[in-house]
Protein backbone atom coordinates (compact mmCIF):
# COMPACT_ATOMS: atom_id res chain seq x y z
CA UNK A 1 0.00 0.00 0.00
CA UNK A 2 1.53 3.04 -0.81
CA UNK A 3 1.98 6.00 1.66
CA UNK A 4 0.14 8.75 1.92
CA UNK A 5 2.08 11.25 -0.25
CA UNK A 6 0.97 15.30 1.37
CA UNK A 7 -0.74 14.47 4.43
CA UNK A 8 1.60 12.35 5.83
CA UNK A 9 4.49 12.95 8.50
CA UNK A 10 4.64 14.43 11.84
CA UNK A 11 2.02 17.77 11.35
CA UNK A 12 -0.71 15.90 11.99
CA UNK A 13 -0.27 15.43 15.96
CA UNK A 14 -0.38 19.50 15.74
CA UNK A 15 -3.59 19.25 13.40
CA UNK A 16 -5.03 16.88 16.04
CA UNK A 17 -3.89 18.94 19.14
CA UNK A 18 -5.12 22.40 17.68
CA UNK A 19 -8.83 21.40 16.44
CA UNK A 20 -9.13 19.50 20.11
CA UNK A 21 -8.24 22.82 21.88
CA UNK A 22 -10.62 24.85 19.69
CA UNK A 23 -13.51 21.60 19.95
CA UNK A 24 -13.31 21.66 23.62
CA UNK A 25 -13.33 26.01 23.95
CA UNK A 26 -16.50 25.22 22.41
CA UNK A 27 -18.34 22.70 24.39
CA UNK A 28 -16.98 23.95 27.95
CA UNK A 29 -19.02 27.27 26.31
CA UNK A 30 -22.31 25.13 26.21
CA UNK A 31 -21.19 23.16 29.39
CA UNK A 32 -20.55 20.19 27.68
CA UNK A 33 -19.29 17.51 31.10
CA UNK A 34 -15.57 16.50 30.40
CA UNK A 35 -15.20 18.78 27.43
CA UNK A 36 -11.62 17.42 26.62
CA UNK A 37 -12.54 14.03 26.45
CA UNK A 38 -15.46 14.93 23.90
CA UNK A 39 -13.62 17.11 21.93
CA UNK A 40 -10.46 14.47 21.80
CA UNK A 41 -12.98 11.75 20.87
CA UNK A 42 -14.98 13.95 18.23
CA UNK A 43 -11.71 15.09 16.75
CA UNK A 44 -10.10 12.16 16.48
CA UNK A 45 -12.85 10.03 14.97
CA UNK A 46 -13.40 12.73 12.28
CA UNK A 47 -9.85 12.77 11.30
CA UNK A 48 -9.67 9.07 11.30
CA UNK A 49 -12.56 8.73 8.86
CA UNK A 50 -10.87 11.06 6.78
CA UNK A 51 -7.41 9.76 6.66
CA UNK A 52 -5.80 12.98 8.18
CA UNK A 53 -5.59 11.47 11.65
CA UNK A 54 -2.41 10.04 12.88
CA UNK A 55 -2.14 6.28 13.26
CA UNK A 56 -2.55 5.64 16.96
CA UNK A 57 -1.59 7.09 20.22
CA UNK A 58 1.62 5.51 21.87
CA UNK A 59 1.06 3.56 24.90
CA UNK A 60 3.21 5.23 27.12
CA UNK A 61 0.82 8.04 26.50
CA UNK A 62 -2.07 6.37 27.23
CA UNK A 63 -1.13 4.83 30.52
CA UNK A 64 -0.32 7.98 31.88
CA UNK A 65 -3.48 9.78 30.69
CA UNK A 66 -5.08 6.56 32.81
CA UNK A 67 -2.56 7.32 35.81
CA UNK A 68 -3.78 11.12 35.95
CA UNK A 69 -7.40 10.42 35.75
CA UNK A 70 -6.73 7.80 38.81
CA UNK A 71 -5.47 10.42 40.93
CA UNK A 72 -8.12 12.75 40.09
CA UNK A 73 -11.01 9.56 41.05
CA UNK A 74 -8.46 9.04 43.94
CA UNK A 75 -8.38 12.90 45.42
CA UNK A 76 -12.30 12.79 45.60
CA UNK A 77 -12.26 10.70 48.49
CA UNK A 78 -11.74 13.11 51.51
CA UNK A 79 -12.31 11.71 55.18
CA UNK A 80 -15.17 14.38 55.57
CA UNK A 81 -17.18 12.95 52.45
CA UNK A 82 -16.54 9.58 53.40
CA UNK A 83 -17.22 10.10 57.10
CA UNK A 84 -20.59 11.42 56.50
CA UNK A 85 -21.85 8.00 55.47
CA UNK A 86 -19.47 5.93 57.78
CA UNK A 87 -22.74 5.62 60.41
CA UNK A 88 -24.61 3.85 57.72
CA UNK A 89 -22.00 2.21 55.92
CA UNK A 90 -23.84 -1.51 55.20
CA UNK A 91 -27.10 -0.20 53.32
CA UNK A 92 -25.01 2.42 51.43
CA UNK A 93 -22.20 0.02 50.62
CA UNK A 94 -25.26 -2.57 49.43
CA UNK A 95 -27.39 -0.16 47.39
CA UNK A 96 -24.28 1.06 46.40
CA UNK A 97 -23.61 -2.71 44.79
CA UNK A 98 -26.61 -3.06 43.39
CA UNK A 99 -26.56 0.06 40.81
CA UNK A 100 -23.48 -1.49 39.65
CA UNK A 101 -24.99 -4.79 39.27
CA UNK A 102 -28.20 -3.27 37.26
CA UNK A 103 -25.54 -1.08 35.22
CA UNK A 104 -23.67 -4.14 34.57
CA UNK A 105 -26.63 -6.28 33.85
CA UNK A 106 -28.23 -3.85 30.99
CA UNK A 107 -24.48 -4.28 29.47
CA UNK A 108 -24.75 -7.67 29.50
CA UNK A 109 -28.63 -7.56 27.81
CA UNK A 110 -26.40 -5.05 25.20
CA UNK A 111 -24.48 -7.99 24.18
CA UNK A 112 -27.14 -9.27 22.74
CA UNK A 113 -26.83 -6.56 20.11
CA UNK A 114 -25.07 -7.85 16.85
CA UNK A 115 -21.41 -6.55 16.61
CA UNK A 116 -21.26 -5.91 20.34
CA UNK A 117 -19.78 -8.43 23.07
CA UNK A 118 -20.84 -9.15 26.27
CA UNK A 119 -17.88 -7.60 27.68
CA UNK A 120 -17.96 -4.40 25.84
CA UNK A 121 -21.86 -4.06 26.44
CA UNK A 122 -20.35 -4.56 30.24
CA UNK A 123 -18.29 -1.99 29.80
CA UNK A 124 -20.16 0.50 27.88
CA UNK A 125 -23.26 0.56 30.53
CA UNK A 126 -21.50 0.60 33.90
CA UNK A 127 -22.49 3.78 35.84
CA UNK A 128 -19.99 5.49 37.35
CA UNK A 129 -16.26 6.71 36.24
CA UNK A 130 -17.07 6.79 32.68
CA UNK A 131 -13.31 8.08 31.86
CA UNK A 132 -11.86 5.69 33.79
CA UNK A 133 -13.75 2.46 32.30
CA UNK A 134 -12.67 4.48 28.71
CA UNK A 135 -9.53 4.54 29.79
CA UNK A 136 -8.81 0.99 29.89
CA UNK A 137 -11.12 -0.55 28.16
CA UNK A 138 -9.41 -1.57 25.14
CA UNK A 139 -6.67 -3.11 27.81
CA UNK A 140 -9.81 -4.89 29.02
CA UNK A 141 -10.67 -6.47 25.83
CA UNK A 142 -13.55 -4.33 25.11
CA UNK A 143 -13.99 -1.88 22.29
CA UNK A 144 -13.32 1.38 23.39
CA UNK A 145 -14.87 3.39 20.57
CA UNK A 146 -18.30 1.70 21.25
CA UNK A 147 -17.52 2.21 25.51
CA UNK A 148 -16.37 5.89 24.56
CA UNK A 149 -19.46 6.72 22.99
CA UNK A 150 -22.36 4.86 25.04
CA UNK A 151 -20.53 5.68 28.22
CA UNK A 152 -21.21 9.70 27.22
CA UNK A 153 -24.15 8.76 26.05
CA UNK A 154 -25.41 8.33 29.64
CA UNK A 155 -23.60 10.55 30.83
CA UNK A 156 -24.94 13.49 28.18
CA UNK A 157 -28.96 11.50 28.96
CA UNK A 158 -28.44 11.50 32.61
CA UNK A 159 -27.03 15.28 33.39
CA UNK A 160 -29.83 16.42 30.64
CA UNK A 161 -32.88 14.70 33.17
CA UNK A 162 -31.17 14.88 36.07
CA UNK A 163 -32.47 19.06 36.82
CA UNK A 164 -35.90 18.03 35.38
CA UNK A 165 -36.41 14.78 37.60
CA UNK A 166 -35.24 16.93 40.60
CA UNK A 167 -37.95 19.77 40.17
CA UNK A 168 -40.37 17.78 38.81
CA UNK A 169 -40.65 14.54 41.44
CA UNK A 170 -38.33 15.74 44.10
CA UNK A 171 -39.53 19.16 44.19
CA UNK A 172 -35.99 20.72 43.78
CA UNK A 173 -35.02 24.51 43.00
CA UNK A 174 -33.56 24.90 39.59
CA UNK A 175 -29.98 24.03 39.44
CA UNK A 176 -26.71 26.24 40.17
CA UNK A 177 -24.13 26.57 37.67
CA UNK A 178 -21.26 23.83 36.98
CA UNK A 179 -18.70 26.26 38.47
CA UNK A 180 -20.41 26.21 41.78
CA UNK A 181 -19.29 23.18 42.46
CA UNK A 182 -15.73 23.56 42.76
CA UNK A 183 -14.92 25.66 45.89
CA UNK A 184 -11.31 27.04 47.45
CA UNK A 185 -8.56 24.20 46.68
CA UNK A 186 -4.69 24.62 47.54
CA UNK A 187 -2.63 26.32 45.16
CA UNK A 188 -1.47 24.56 41.82
CA UNK A 189 1.82 23.77 42.81
CA UNK A 190 0.05 22.05 45.60
CA UNK A 191 -1.81 20.09 43.02
CA UNK A 192 1.05 19.19 40.94
CA UNK A 193 3.37 17.69 43.28
CA UNK A 194 0.64 15.33 44.63
CA UNK A 195 -0.04 13.97 41.69
CA UNK A 196 3.70 13.63 40.49
CA UNK A 197 3.93 11.75 43.85
CA UNK A 198 1.00 9.47 43.19
CA UNK A 199 1.77 8.80 39.69
CA UNK A 200 5.67 7.88 40.41
CA UNK A 201 4.37 5.83 43.20
CA UNK A 202 0.96 4.15 41.84
CA UNK A 203 2.19 3.14 38.51
CA UNK A 204 5.43 1.21 39.53
CA UNK A 205 2.71 -0.23 42.13
CA UNK A 206 0.20 -1.40 39.68
CA UNK A 207 2.72 -3.30 37.42
CA UNK A 208 4.35 -4.65 40.59
CA UNK A 209 1.04 -5.69 42.07
CA UNK A 210 -0.15 -7.33 38.38
CA UNK A 211 -3.60 -5.70 38.73
CA UNK A 212 -5.81 -5.65 35.91
CA UNK A 213 -5.59 -2.05 34.45
CA UNK A 214 -2.73 -1.44 37.06
CA UNK A 215 -1.78 2.61 35.18
CA UNK A 216 -5.30 3.96 36.44
CA UNK A 217 -5.71 1.66 39.85
CA UNK A 218 -1.91 2.63 41.37
CA UNK A 219 -2.32 6.22 41.40
CA UNK A 220 -5.68 5.69 42.31
CA UNK A 221 -4.94 4.06 45.15
CA UNK A 222 -1.84 5.59 46.37
CA UNK A 223 -4.10 8.99 45.71
CA UNK A 224 -7.01 7.66 48.25
CA UNK A 225 -3.92 6.94 50.77
CA UNK A 226 -2.63 10.48 50.52
CA UNK A 227 -6.23 11.75 50.40
CA UNK A 228 -7.31 9.80 53.41
CA UNK A 229 -4.69 10.00 55.71
CA UNK A 230 -5.01 14.14 55.40
CA UNK A 231 -1.51 14.51 53.47
CA UNK A 232 -3.58 16.10 50.15
CA UNK A 233 -3.81 19.50 51.71
CA UNK A 234 -7.33 19.90 49.60
CA UNK A 235 -5.22 19.28 46.24
CA UNK A 236 -6.40 18.51 43.28
CA UNK A 237 -5.08 17.72 39.87
CA UNK A 238 -4.31 21.08 37.50
CA UNK A 239 -7.16 21.40 35.19
CA UNK A 240 -4.71 21.71 32.40
CA UNK A 241 -3.57 18.52 33.28
CA UNK A 242 -6.76 16.58 33.75
CA UNK A 243 -7.71 18.02 29.95
CA UNK A 244 -4.53 16.59 28.34
CA UNK A 245 -5.21 13.33 30.18
CA UNK A 246 -8.70 13.71 28.53
CA UNK A 247 -7.84 14.36 25.23
CA UNK A 248 -5.75 11.22 24.50
CA UNK A 249 -8.29 8.71 26.24
CA UNK A 250 -10.59 10.54 23.30
CA UNK A 251 -8.09 10.67 20.71
CA UNK A 252 -7.04 6.56 21.93
CA UNK A 253 -10.72 5.60 21.17
CA UNK A 254 -11.26 8.21 17.99
CA UNK A 255 -8.29 7.14 16.38
CA UNK A 256 -9.80 3.52 16.30
CA UNK A 257 -12.34 4.44 14.17
CA UNK A 258 -13.62 2.82 10.73
CA UNK A 259 -16.89 3.25 8.94
CA UNK A 260 -17.48 -0.26 9.87
CA UNK A 261 -17.12 0.67 13.70
CA UNK A 262 -19.22 4.06 13.22
CA UNK A 263 -21.93 1.79 11.83
CA UNK A 264 -21.75 -0.23 14.36
CA UNK A 265 -21.64 2.33 17.29
CA UNK A 266 -25.24 4.14 15.30
CA UNK A 267 -26.75 0.66 15.44
CA UNK A 268 -26.74 -0.12 19.08
CA UNK A 269 -27.42 3.62 20.08
CA UNK A 270 -31.21 2.70 20.42
CA UNK A 271 -30.95 -0.11 22.02
CA UNK A 272 -28.46 1.86 24.57
CA UNK A 273 -30.91 4.91 24.75
CA UNK A 274 -33.24 2.28 25.96
CA UNK A 275 -31.14 0.46 28.67
CA UNK A 276 -29.55 4.12 29.76
CA UNK A 277 -33.12 5.33 30.53
CA UNK A 278 -34.00 2.00 32.12
CA UNK A 279 -31.04 1.63 34.39
CA UNK A 280 -31.73 5.38 35.39
CA UNK A 281 -35.19 4.54 36.76
CA UNK A 282 -33.94 1.71 38.51
CA UNK A 283 -31.30 3.72 40.21
CA UNK A 284 -33.71 6.44 40.94
CA UNK A 285 -36.11 2.73 42.87
CA UNK A 286 -32.77 2.44 44.35
CA UNK A 287 -32.65 5.85 45.78
CA UNK A 288 -35.90 5.56 47.63
CA UNK A 289 -34.12 2.90 49.37
CA UNK A 290 -31.45 4.35 50.74
CA UNK A 291 -33.46 7.41 51.66
CA UNK A 292 -35.40 4.82 53.47
CA UNK A 293 -32.52 2.89 55.13
CA UNK A 294 -30.49 5.98 56.16
CA UNK A 295 -32.80 8.80 56.83
CA UNK A 296 -31.83 10.64 53.44
CA UNK A 297 -34.07 12.94 52.19
CA UNK A 298 -35.77 11.27 48.92
CA UNK A 299 -33.97 13.86 46.43
CA UNK A 300 -30.79 13.15 48.70
CA UNK A 301 -31.40 9.55 47.65
CA UNK A 302 -31.85 10.01 43.77
CA UNK A 303 -28.85 12.18 43.79
CA UNK A 304 -26.53 9.91 45.68
CA UNK A 305 -27.94 6.52 43.06
CA UNK A 306 -28.07 8.51 40.19
CA UNK A 307 -25.40 7.09 37.23
CA UNK A 308 -23.52 9.43 36.31
CA UNK A 309 -23.11 13.12 36.44
CA UNK A 310 -21.07 13.48 38.91
CA UNK A 311 -20.63 17.41 38.72
CA UNK A 312 -24.35 18.08 37.69
CA UNK A 313 -25.08 16.11 40.72
CA UNK A 314 -23.08 18.55 42.81
CA UNK A 315 -24.61 21.56 41.53
CA UNK A 316 -28.46 20.72 42.06
CA UNK A 317 -27.30 18.99 45.32
CA UNK A 318 -26.07 22.27 45.91
CA UNK A 319 -28.45 24.68 44.79
CA UNK A 320 -31.30 22.42 46.43
CA UNK A 321 -30.08 22.89 49.67
CA UNK A 322 -29.84 18.99 50.49
CA UNK A 323 -26.81 17.46 52.30
CA UNK A 324 -24.00 17.92 49.84
CA UNK A 325 -21.17 15.66 51.87
CA UNK A 326 -23.62 12.58 52.07
CA UNK A 327 -24.65 12.89 48.38
CA UNK A 328 -20.91 13.12 47.51
CA UNK A 329 -20.10 10.06 49.83
CA UNK A 330 -21.55 7.80 47.82
CA UNK A 331 -21.29 8.80 44.63
CA UNK A 332 -17.67 8.32 45.51
CA UNK A 333 -18.01 5.90 47.06
CA UNK A 334 -20.00 4.02 43.93
CA UNK A 335 -16.94 5.04 41.68
CA UNK A 336 -14.24 3.84 43.26
CA UNK A 337 -16.35 0.61 44.08
CA UNK A 338 -16.62 0.36 40.32
CA UNK A 339 -13.04 0.96 39.52
CA UNK A 340 -11.88 -1.74 41.72
CA UNK A 341 -13.70 -4.68 40.94
CA UNK A 342 -14.55 -4.05 36.98
CA UNK A 343 -11.24 -5.04 36.12
CA UNK A 344 -11.50 -8.53 37.96
CA UNK A 345 -15.29 -8.73 36.57
CA UNK A 346 -14.26 -8.10 33.40
CA UNK A 347 -11.64 -10.87 32.84
CA UNK A 348 -14.14 -13.49 34.16
CA UNK A 349 -17.16 -12.15 31.63
CA UNK A 350 -13.96 -12.36 29.14
CA UNK A 351 -13.37 -15.46 29.71
CA UNK A 352 -16.42 -17.33 30.34
CA UNK A 353 -18.43 -15.06 27.52
CA UNK A 354 -15.48 -14.90 24.57
CA UNK A 355 -13.03 -11.82 23.67
CA UNK A 356 -14.32 -8.32 24.05
CA UNK A 357 -13.43 -6.94 20.67
CA UNK A 358 -16.16 -7.99 17.95
CA UNK A 359 -14.96 -8.92 14.81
Amino acid sequence: MSPRPSLSGWWRWPLLAALTVLVTAGLAAVDVPSPALFAGLLVATVLALTGLGPARVARPATSGAQAVIGVVIGLLARPDTLAAVAAEWLPVLLISLATLLVSMGSGLLMGLQRGVTPLTGMLAQTAGGASGLVAISRELGGDERTVAVIQYLRVGLVTATMPVVAAVVYGASPGAPAAAVTGPGAPWWVGLAVTAVCVGVGVPLGKLARVPAGSLLGPMVVALVVSLAGFSFAASVPLPIVDVAYAVIGWQAGLRFTRAALGTVARVLPLATGLILGVVALCAGLGLLLSYFTGMTPLEGYLATTPGGVYAVLATAISSGVDVTSVVAVQVLRVILMLLVAPWIARVVGRRLGPGTAA
